[in-house]
């Protein structure tokens, strides 16, 4: 889960250039994917150096649903 506390209001429009950590393959017959660098930075320091923000780990609270019990519907 990510929480934004930017305390940015607006909506903004971005590129942010980035290598994931795994290599995507394409689907048969589907469209191309760009080319990667793998040489360029990660998602973390992508974040930092191109658009100033920083992704820090922490623990906190957060919704959860617990489902403790199912049954098959019956036809009544």
């Amino acid at each position: 889960m990510v929480v934004d506390h930017t305390g940015l209001m607006s909506n903004f429009d971005l590129a942010l250039t980035w290598t994931p950590d795994q290599m995507p393959q394409g689907s048969p017959g589907g469209p191309d994917l760009p080319p990667i660098d793998p040489n360029g930075p990660s998602l973390f320091t992508a974040l930092q150096e191109q658009l100033g923000l920083k992704l820090e780990s922490a623990k906190g609270p957060v919704d959860v649903l617990v489902v403790d019990h199912v049954e098959q519907p019956t036809l009544d």
